[in-house]
């Protein structure tokens, strides 16, 4: 019975490469984010990290990254809506450097929906429904899975599994093609 579940984040985008908050604009890989999933697709392969099946989020920078790795080790893909990012609203596009600490303070406010875009608590219900299915699933069909997703759903993901407080919360993050390993 698989009782763990492994989460990658995508690799890097140009937005990535500016410093800007991405959510659900749909900005593809940079040629160092393609190099970045072909290098994860062979860590998987060589450390032999048992994955029987890869879902990954919409938006095409995670899609990519997903491929690269399921061609790569011959793993099974499959679309899974609930992996995309959070929608960030107005600070969709905002470039960290130009506003230090406004993002960051922003992502303390739970219920906030950043005028327009998706609330830490609605985020958190996606996510937190979406963990207990797939634990159900992983036990019922004994299979492993990977998801390959974004900074701020890992975030949350992460949440599920570990207590945080508000500031540990806002500023955890994952490097991109980062993969971690969760028991459930």
């Amino acid at each position: 019975m698989s009782c763990h579940i492994y989460i990658a984040r995508h690799g890097e985008s140009q937005w990535n490469a500016e410093g800007k908050v991405q959510g659900v604009t749909d900005i593809p890989l940079n040629q160092k984010g393609i190099e970045q999933a072909h290098v994860l697709a062979k860590k998987i392969k060589e450390e032999k990290i048992p994955i029987d099946m890869i879902l990954h989020s919409p938006l095409c920078r995670a899609a990519e990254t997903a491929r690269i790795i399921a061609e790569e080790n011959g793993l099974p893909l499959a679309l899974e809506s609930r992996l995309i990012e959070q929608n960030f609203g107005e600070f969709e596009g905002h470039e960290w450097q130009k506003h230090p600490g406004v993002f960051f303070e922003a992502k303390k406010q739970f219920a906030c929906d950043y005028k327009g875009g998706e609330s830490m608590l609605r985020m958190a219900q996606r996510v937190y429904n979406l963990i207990d299915e797939l634990k159900a699933r992983s036990s019922a069909e004994d299979k492993t899975f990977l998801l390959v997703t974004h900074g701020g759903f890992v975030r949350m993901f992460h949440s599920y599994f570990f207590s945080e407080t508000n500031e540990e919360f806002a500023s955890s993050g994952i490097a991109n093609c980062e993969v971690r390993e969760y028991k459930f």
